[in-house]
């Protein structure tokens, strides 16, 4: 836990879902960007960051940098890549 590779998934994941939640609190309102009640709406994306880094500090074995994925997905790829 003190090092850069196992936090470098936590913070990657917790950026990714403040940045969804935000887009999905605006197309929610489906309201002008002016009118947006923005601190609430950053305190929502910022706690639903927050609540993503905790999911992946509590999950057994680590973030998603030790996830791998598994032999048959990696079958089902396309060639080249």
């Amino acid at each position: 836990m003190t090092t850069w590779t196992f936090w470098r998934a936590p913070l990657e994941r917790a950026v990714r879902t403040a940045a969804q939640t935000l887009v999905a609190l605006l197309g929610a309102g489906a309201v002008d960007l002016l009118s947006v009640d923005w601190p609430a709406a950053l305190a929502t994306a910022g706690g639903a960051a927050l609540l993503a880094v905790l999911t992946a500090v509590a999950t057994p074995g680590g973030p998603g940098v030790t996830e791998t994925p598994t032999p048959a997905a990696r079958r089902d790829l396309p060639r080249g890549v």
